[in-house]
């Protein structure tokens, strides 16, 4: 009979997909942990450090076990795939750089802080329906999934759900300017 071990396969997803875990568990020992560190600001002082912080570790806290185990679900039946078309440094490039983008976009527009994956689930999504792209071509699943994304956004838009359609849109958009520009990068070499 084979010997099965388990492998660590995908550092970057299974590491953030830890760090946002515990964050999650510390926050049911000591409340508001979350608010504290892991929330993007409504607004940036940008005397304050922990704000440059909190543009980049808000994608690890979550409201709720629904909100995070949502998030979870997506980014580690995505991330894996994209993290081995990808590399784990590049992945973890665009993560950073999705954070960031939607914590600046939504502080310089909105009221509210921001909090949890979404931009990020949102990003994998229309990355993993670039996957196939060819040098002349777009694939058809991308405009699928692309339609039904910008459609639904929009639409959930017009309701009062606290959630934030902006960082969906925003990591959306980013994940077709991530595959658009490295499938031309990784054609070059």
């Amino acid at each position: 009979m084979p010997k099965y071990r388990v492998r660590f396969n995908s550092p970057t997803v299974l590491t953030f997909s830890l760090i946002a875990v515990v964050i999650y568990f510390i926050n049911r020992i000591v409340p508001g942990f979350t608010l504290k560190l892991f929330a993007a600001p409504p607004s940036i002082s940008w005397g304050q450090p922990l704000d440059y912080f909190r543009l980049v570790s808000h994608v690890a806290g979550h409201a709720s076990w629904g909100h995070l185990l949502g998030n979870l679900a997506y980014i580690l039946l995505l991330g894996p795939l994209l993290e081995e078309k990808y590399g784990s440094s590049t992945l973890t490039l665009m993560m950073a750089v999705t954070a960031v983008v939607t914590g600046l976009v939504n502080a310089a527009l909105f009221s509210t802080g921001l909090l949890g994956a979404s931009g990020i689930v949102f990003m994998f999504i229309i990355l993993a329906s670039m996957a196939d792209a060819r040098k002349g071509t777009i694939p058809l699943t991308f405009i699928l999934v692309a339609m039904i994304f910008i459609g639904t956004e929009l639409v959930n838009a017009l309701r009062a759900d606290n959630i934030s359609q902006s960082a969906h849109l925003i990591g959306g958009g980013l994940g077709a300017a991530f595959g658009s520009t490295w499938t031309k990068h990784r054609r070059k070499s």
